[in-house]
C-alpha cells in the first residue's frame, strides 16, 4: 500500500492537495488525531481493495515532536512506499489568503494575531518539513497545485526525483529550491520585438538561443556541476531535489534552460525529472 501524508502551513493548499490525490484514486482522510494515525495505517493495510491512501494532518493533529518522527519512522517500514508532502507559502501571500477567504487560523484566539498564529506554526511543522517533499504554493494557482500533485504521484518512485524550476528574480527566489542558478547574464529575447510576447518553450526563442553559443555553454556548465553534485545527495537518502533557474521575469532565459536541462537529464539519468514553470 502507497501511503502520503500531508501536512504544512494553514492556508497553504493543503485541502487541495488531499482532494487532487482523492480524484487519482486515494481514500483520503482529513484532520485524523495523530494517535489514530499507525491504527489507521495497519487497518487499512488488512483491506486488499485499498492500494492507496492519503492523511491530512495539521496542528490540531495534537503534534508531539518527541513521538512523531519515530511515528512516521515505523509506519514507512510497515508500508509499500510513504511520502510526506509538505506545503508551505511565504508569509505574507498566506495573509492575503485568509483575507480573501475569511476564514480563520485555527490557532488564532485573542492574544495571538494571524502573522503570529502562522509563524508559531512554521516554527512548529519545521522538524516535519526536513523529512517531506516541500512544495512552495506561493505562486501556484490551484489548477498548477492540481497538475503539480498530479505528476508527483504518478512517476514510479526512484532514488532521487529531480525538479527543474525556472522562475523569475524580481519575483523572488522560491524557498523551497536546493540550487538557485543564475542566467541573466545570457542575452535576453525580452528585447526582440518578434519575442517579447514569446515564452522559452517557443521554438522561435529556442532558435534565438541556439543561435548564440554562450546559451549552450551555460546548459554544459550546469549539466557538469549537477552531474558531479547530485549523487552525492542521493547517498544522503534524499528523495528529491529541486534546481531553480532564474533570469529576470521567468519567461524566456530559464524557461529556456530549465526545457533543456529536463530534456537532457530525462535521456541521460535514471532519475525522474519534473518541471515546473513559476511565473508561466
Amino acid at each position: 500500500m502507497r501511503v502520503i501524508l500531508i501536512s504544512g502551513l494553514s492556508g497553504s493548499g493543503k485541502s487541495i492537495a488531499l482532494k487532487s490525490l482523492e480524484d487519482l484514486g486515494f481514500f483520503c482522510v482529513d484532520n485524523l488525531p495523530l494517535e489514530l494515525l499507525p491504527h489507521l495505517v495497519m487497518w487499512y493495510q488488512s483491506k486488499s481493495d485499498t492500494k492507496h491512501l492519503a492523511i491530512c494532518l495539521d496542528m490540531r493533529a495534537g503534534m508531539s515532536q518527541e513521538h512523531f518522527l519515530p511515528m512516521l519512522e515505523a509506519i514507512k517500514k510497515s508500508v509499500r512506499q510513504f511520502d510526506v508532502l509538505y506545503l508551505e507559502a511565504k508569509t505574507e501571500i498566506l495573509l492575503n489568503r485568509f483575507s480573501e477567504t475569511r476564514r480563520r487560523h485555527p490557532l488564532t484566539h485573542d492574544n495571538c494575531t494571524l502573522a503570529e498564529a502562522l509563524k508559531y506554526e512554521r516554527e512548529w511543522l519545521y522538524p516535519l518539513r526536513e523529512h517531506a517533499h516541500v512544495v512552495d504554493t506561493s505562486a501556484l494557482s490551484t489548477p498548477k497545485l492540481r497538475q503539480y500533485i498530479t505528476a508527483w504521484v504518478n512517476l514510479p518512485k526512484s532514488n532521487l526525483q529531480i525538479v527543474f524550476q525556472s522562475f523569475g528574480f524580481k519575483y523572488g527566489i522560491p524557498s523551497d529550491a536546493d540550487f538557485v542558478l543564475d542566467v541573466r547574464s545570457l542575452p535576453n529575447p525580452h528585447y526582440e520585438a518578434s519575442l517579447r510576447a514569446l515564452t522559452g518553450k517557443d521554438e522561435p526563442v529556442a532558435i534565438y538561443f541556439k543561435a548564440n553559443p554562450v546559451v549552450q555553454d551555460m546548459i554544459n556548465d550546469i549539466t557538469a556541476y549537477l552531474n558531479k553534485w547530485l549523487p552525492r545527495i542521493e547517498q544522503e537518502n534524499r528523495s528529491y531535489v529541486t534546481v531553480a533557474i532564474g533570469c529576470t521575469g521567468g519567461q524566456h532565459r530559464s524557461v529556456y534552460i530549465v526545457e533543456q536541462l529536463a530534456l537532457s537529464f530525462k535521456a541521460a539519468s535514471k532519475n525522474e525529472v519534473l518541471i515546473r514553470h513559476r511565473q508561466l
